[in-house]
């Protein structure tokens, strides 16, 4: 018979020890990472850039959630990205959809890899939109107009479905092949309109409601008699797949999100509109939040 080594008989003692309460550890730390609510309680949103009711919907529930003990992280990149991000499960939830028209590319291309948790704003729209005095009311008259806005129509991102929209249906229906049509960003555009309105000369540029600059400037929507922009949108939540297996409270409060235009226009104001930096943003929410306790409460209930 062999003779048994106390030293080896110790040494897997104690490695035993040390798996258990490693095990312990980790089951404690697994444990952390689930709500009572049976959630994860981490979350990543995506956040386009440059779109402000997502980024208002976002702040919104990012109070909301932490007050329930979720850990919530925002990541900004365009609607391309944002939608491949969800598809590969990079992110968890976006809050800025938009069907039947200006996203359904991305809707069809990602199929099976995102999952459409429904609407929360069905006053949605695509326009292109004129100072409130211009010497046009229709996109009809544009082309022949054109000097009368610098022979400019101002754009936002590249990526973007308005801009598509705009590049593939609005320029070649209406003959607006002649203007220059500048794209860079929403913020660029913003920047245009308010120069422009400032000074009290005319402008064109490419808009959606809703949108805080409704509230902000004297504004009117062109004529889009040949249906160019579509009609109206709606705005959905947007997960990543396998998401409402491990968000089961979430999924159900956020199918159940209703945010009506004029309260999205309430917290965009306070948001955008009130020369606060970004960096105040938690705070302008939390203050609008205690202000709209009533409506905020239903969003967990």
């Amino acid at each position: 018979m062999k003779k048994t080594n106390k030293h080896l008989l110790s040494a897997l003692a104690i490695g035993a020890v040390s798996a258990l309460a490693l095990a312990g550890c980790a089951s404690e730390s697994d444990a952390a990472e689930t709500l009572e609510n049976g959630d994860r309680s981490d979350l990543t949103v995506a956040v386009f850039n440059g779109w402000p009711e997502g980024e208002a919907a976002s702040y919104l529930w990012k109070h909301v959630l932490e007050e329930e003990g979720y850990s919530v992280e925002f990541e900004y990149a365009d609607a391309g990205p944002v939608f491949t991000g969800l598809s590969t499960g990079d992110y968890d939830i976006a809050f800025d959809g938009w069907l039947p028209t200006t996203h359904a590319s991305y809707f069809e291309q990602y199929g099976d890899d995102i999952v459409d948790l429904g609407a929360w704003n069905d006053e949605a729209s695509l326009t292109i939109a004129v100072n409130e005095d211009a010497p046009i009311d229709s996109l009809e008259e544009l082309a022949a107009n054109a000097d009368a806005f610098g022979n400019t129509l101002v754009g936002i991102e590249p990526g973007a479905g308005l801009t598509e929209a705009t590049e593939n249906e609005v320029i070649p229906t209406y003959g607006l092949e002649d203007m220059d049509y500048i794209t860079s960003s929403t913020p660029a555009m913003l920047a245009e309109l308010t120069a422009a309105i400032d000074a009290g000369e005319n402008v064109a540029v490419t808009l959606w409601r809703p949108h805080w600059a409704y509230d902000e400037f004297p504004l009117k929507d062109l004529a889009d008699p040949e249906g160019t922009l579509g009609g109206a949108e709606s705005i959905h939540s947007v997960s990543r797949a396998g998401f409402e297996e491990e968000y089961p409270a979430l999924t159900e409060w956020v199918k159940s999100f209703r945010l009506d235009s004029e309260q999205l226009y309430s917290l965009e104001n306070v948001m955008f509109n009130s020369g606060a930096d970004t960096s105040d943003y938690d705070r302008i929410v939390a203050d609008w939040v205690a202000a709209n306790e009533d409506y905020v409460d239903t969003l967990t209930s």
